[in-house]
């Protein structure tokens, strides 16, 4: 058995083809990249991560796994890679980037007071929560109306409870939706997924928050013909639709936003008027921004509020529950 080292053609000792010590040093900073975003997805937001849909925190374990595994590799020095490898080695490290400010872009906003403490159950409403959605269940008499309800983009669904509650109160069952990673477009389908669940709620006001009030426009108008647990109501909170439903939607349509809101501006709310049925219905809170239809702290890009969340809430939360009463008083319940 022969035990001397590898030679060239000389007979010389062959020196290791590696790649440049900037390659290894590149990769390395990538990995300690994603190994730092993890860490500050959760010590910033952690509420956000653990009480949202789990497929960011599945994404947050993958990240970190995979960059203590980078980091574990390139311990020592890489190899040279040439031709297709080294291509291909560039595209890794490329998507690795990419995929590291990806998890970065898609931290949550978590929710804080007084949404947390709508959390809790009480002698007028039980609050159950799951990984894919949390219920608001009147302990009373219940409507045969209830509310599915689509978050904002990225922001913890628990934001919502304070200001969903009072429907809640009034005697209609909120279903709030999880999101996958939080985008609304990643739960398309989550409401009829959540109609067979509730068998006691028979039509359905669907509304959303921002992105999740553009998807709950889509999913009004492809239910709202259904034979059972139609979509009767949608519930615009600071949205609108992406295309135009003014002939196609056959429901309610509320329409509340801010006059204050940096988002989605009023300008663009009062565009989305020729994209909803005519007969919609339009509030303005005046002096309220994008960030105060839920509890989630300061959105970047928004505007500046002239009045408080507290003050702001109460009016869309009355806004809603007279829009959610009067489809039942005009159906006869």
């Amino acid at each position: 058995m022969n035990d001397s080292a590898p030679t060239d053609r000389t007979g010389d000792p062959a020196t290791p083809d590696l790649a440049p010590a900037w390659w290894r040093w590149l990769v390395l900073a990538v990995a300690a990249a994603g190994l730092l975003v993890v860490a500050w997805a959760c010590l910033t937001e952690w509420g956000g991560v653990v009480h949202g849909h789990p497929a960011y925190a599945v994404l947050l374990a993958v990240t970190a796994l995979g960059g203590l595994l980078v980091v574990w590799r390139a311990r020592r020095a890489l190899p040279r890679r040439r031709g297709w490898r080294r291509a291909l080695g560039i595209a890794l490290l490329v998507a690795g980037v990419a995929w590291v400010a990806a998890v970065a872009w898609l931290r949550p906003l978590s929710a804080v007071e007084p949404a947390l403490g709508a959390m809790r159950s009480d002698a007028a409403v039980t609050v159950t929560e799951s990984a894919t959605r949390i219920e608001l269940s009147p302990t009373g008499g219940t409507s045969p109306t209830g509310v599915f309800f689509q978050p904002g983009a990225k922001v913890d669904p628990r934001a919502y409870a304070a200001v969903l509650r009072p429907l809640a109160e009034a005697g209609h069952t909120v279903v709030i939706t999880k999101q996958p990673l939080s985008i609304a477009f990643l739960s398309v389908g989550a409401f009829d997924g959540a109609r067979g669940d509730y068998p006691d709620v028979e039509r359905w006001v669907v509304g959303g928050h921002s992105l999740g009030g553009v998807v709950a426009a889509i999913e009004a108008d492809d239910a709202d013909e259904d034979a059972d647990a139609p979509a009767v109501g949608l519930l615009l909170y600071a949205s609108y639709p992406a295309e135009d439903v003014s002939d196609s939607l056959s429901t309610a349509v509320a329409s509340i936003s801010g006059s204050r809101d940096g988002l989605s501006t009023p300008e663009r709310i009062e565009e989305s008027r020729a994209d909803l049925p005519a007969d919609a219905d339009f509030t303005v809170v005046d002096g309220a921004a994008h960030a105060f239809f839920g509890d989630y702290g300061t959105q970047p890009g928004d505007g500046t509020p002239t009045i408080s969340q507290d003050a702001a809430r109460q009016q869309i939360s009355a806004a809603s529950v007279e829009f959610v009463d009067g489809i039942d008083e005009a159906l006869g319940d």
